[in-house]
């Protein structure tokens, strides 16, 4: 099967078809062969990308559904399971805690098992604890449930994005991976309205809270992901780096009848791909095996102990301050956007104290919170808006730190407020340029590090990014009783220290990837 020089083994494999349609490998001197990229290309960009995008979109915001859902259980849930607003600042960041474990966990093992099996694990996990979530009735059990939700959640979110992209043309890489970070809006825009058209009514099933029959509702976009995932085919570019050329071919070509329409793939041009030889394909399989396993922990460590002494150690301390600094922020107040809504409403201000005795909301009030909440979630547009027309316009550096000063300006008032509508705006303004905050560090994070480097520093800046968002959650829930002030005024501090550090960044824009 392979054509051997005295250096190197290299092997061109076709795919054929016997009579009982089984997929085989010949030997073939065919000059229509290509590697992995060409391959790509030449499958087109159509159909099948777009129930791709579908589908990864619709995974992507079942993992929004499942982080925000807990915002709008907190007004609820802490009555009916008589929760402290220490317990409350628990419960909002614990699913962070499992996050930073599924991470890593499902991470390592989706170079192991393949992209498309852990997504399908990871969100079954993400389903079932989430519904197992819902029957919960003591609080600690609840929140084990919620914990091991997270674990599901934060395996799916890194691989979604891997997965995605290794199907994707170049001409069109950077576009799709932009519409499929777009969902994750839609998934708080879609748990707002849920929320909002559920927990205020009347429950439809007996016995049981309408904010448990929420949290129920919340695991159908994971569930459904998992069935739609059944049907997809494994990465094309994670089969070629398995040495399982044939397998990877015959999805490209199923591929290509998909975006031209047809019903065989005989005017496929690439016929052969390239690939290595027999011994090569086993010797690849073993050091995948094994940088799974043992060597990938000592290449982190090592790669990780590069960034923080070598050249780019400057540039990662800022990102570093800069993420942990906006996940702190955004995620220390946005999971309790519901919570305050509902001070104001009971209480006539964002600092009001509520007892656990305190009555339940009337219908017009709770309907008021989750109206509000919608609205909130809905200013996440405009910010999405601004970024698209002006990221390369204004630039990165200039949108990041001017969103996080302004962010910071408007989390500093939030505690003088005392009517619904004021805090309305002022959390819609919060909002909306918070995720521009966002959309320009996504950028610079891919921008500013070397491609050796890339994957290594993203995974530093997720661990900083969930440790701030545990922290921030925390820290609001111990502080809001005590004094109000103080948790509005951290948070305001954190992200103008984060606007600030962004000026030591160099600026990006229209510069090449390293």
């Amino acid at each position: 099967m392979s054509k051997s020089s005295s250096h190197q083994h290299v092997a061109y494999t076709r795919l054929e078809e016997d009579h009982d349609g089984a997929v085989q490998i010949k030997d073939n001197g065919n000059p229509n062969r290509g590697n992995f990229s060409s391959a790509i290309e030449a499958a087109g960009f159509g159909r099948f990308h777009v129930i791709l995008l579908v589908v990864c979109g619709w995974a992507n915001m079942s993992d929004a559904v499942e982080i925000l859902s807990v915002s709008y259980l907190l007004p609820n849930a802490s009555r009916d399971m008589h929760v402290s607003s220490p317990q409350k600042g628990l419960l909002t960041s614990i699913i962070f805690v499992g996050m930073l474990v599924g991470g890593y966990f499902w991470g390592s093992l989706a170079d192991i098992q393949g992209r498309r099996q852990i997504l399908i694990y990871s969100l079954a996990c993400n389903a079932l604890f989430g519904l197992l979530s819902s029957v919960s009735y003591n609080f600690w059990l609840f929140l084990l449930m919620r914990f091991l939700s997270g674990v599901g959640v934060g395996g799916s979110i890194p691989v979604i994005f891997c997965y995605f992209s290794e199907f994707q043309p170049s001409r069109h890489r950077g576009a799709m991976i932009s519409a499929l970070a777009t969902f994750w809006m839609a998934g708080n825009i879609v748990t707002a309205a849920l929320a909002w058209a559920v927990i205020p009514r009347d429950s439809f099933v007996a016995s049981m809270e309408t904010w448990r029959v929420f949290v129920a509702l919340c695991c159908i976009p994971a569930a459904s992901s998992v069935v739609a995932f059944l049907m997809m085919p494994e990465s094309p570019k994670y089969l070629l780096e398995r040495g399982e050329e044939t397998k990877a071919l015959n999805v490209m070509k199923k591929m290509y009848m998909q975006n031209k329409g047809l019903s065989k793939a005989d005017s496929y041009p690439i016929r052969y791909l390239i690939a290595s030889s027999k011994e090569e394909k086993q010797m690849m399989r073993n050091d995948v095996k094994r940088e799974g396993y043992c060597n990938q922990t000592s290449s982190l460590f090592q790669a990780t102990s590069d960034l923080f002494q070598g050249p780019l150690a400057r540039t990662l301390m800022s990102m570093l301050t800069i993420i942990f600094s906006l996940s702190f922020g955004y995620y220390g107040l946005w999971m309790w956007f519901p919570e305050l809504f509902k001070r104001v409403e009971m209480g006539g201000s964002a600092c009001s104290e509520l007892k656990d005795s305190v009555a339940a909301p009337s219908t017009d009030t709770e309907d008021n919170i989750y109206k509000d909440g919608f609205f909130t979630a809905l200013s996440n547009l405009p910010g999405n808006l601004v970024s698209i027309f002006l990221m390369d316009r204004l630039g990165r550096k200039f949108l990041l730190t001017s969103s996080l000063i302004i962010s910071g300006i408007s989390v500093f008032f939030i505690w003088f407020l005392e009517t619904r509508m004021q805090v309305l705006v002022v959390s819609i303004i919060f909002g909306a340029i918070s995720v521009v905050s966002w959309n320009s560090l996504s950028v610079l994070s891919v921008e500013l590090y070397p491609t050796a480097y890339r994957s290594t520093a993203l995974g530093v800046q997720g661990i900083f990014n969930r440790t701030g968002a545990i922290i921030g959650s925390l820290m609001f829930g111990i502080l809001i009783d005590l004094h109000c002030a103080v948790p509005m005024i951290l948070i305001a501090f954190m992200l103008a220290v984060g606007g600030l550090t962004a000026f030591t960044l160099p600026n990006t824009t229209k510069i090449e990837l390293k």
